[in-house]
């Protein structure tokens, strides 16, 4: 009993961390079912160890993807990764926009634009205004977050 509780909180572990494997069944390596040590459930783990047996052991790339559970491309990916960020970049990205992509140069130019003539203009109607024009929604919040980063001091912008 105490074997499973602590199996799943590692488990939890790795899903808060994203590293939890979501196809560990995949992973036929012999290692991995053999041993206490390698988790097929941590997905750094058998991706390095997919990494290390192809360039230390030198098994062939084909091979070794198949045996972690992944296809050729995902190892190049993962050697990449090996290569450039280290271990760490074995971790999957955080899901989600790493921007704010709706609201580009030019639609911050317009609401500023837009402030400059009406300065009592707030992010609810410059939204508002965005969206009318552009064809775009947005968040008021969001608006004010962007309008902000553009008139940072750190852009030159007025002290």
């Amino acid at each position: 009993m105490a074997r499973k509780r602590q199996s799943d909180a590692k488990a939890a572990a790795l899903a808060e961390t994203r590293t939890l494997n979501p196809r560990p069944e995949a992973v036929v390596d012999p290692q991995f079912g053999s041993s206490e040590f390698f988790d097929a459930r941590d997905v750094v783990q058998v991706k390095y160890e997919m990494v290390r047996r192809v360039r230390v052991d030198k098994a062939p790339v084909a091979h070794a993807a198949a045996a972690f559970g992944f296809s050729r491309p995902s190892f190049y990916e993962a050697a990449a990764a090996v290569d450039r960020d280290g271990l760490g970049g074995l971790v999957p990205a955080k899901p989600g926009p790493r921007r704010a992509h709706k609201l580009t140069d030019e639609v911050i130019a317009y609401a500023q634009r837009l402030r400059e003539r009406d300065p009592s203009l707030g992010s609810a109607r410059l939204a508002a205004a965005i969206a009318a024009k552009f064809a775009i929604t947005v968040h008021p919040r969001s608006v004010e977050r962007a309008l902000a980063r553009a008139e940072s001091p750190k852009s030159g912008g007025a002290q």
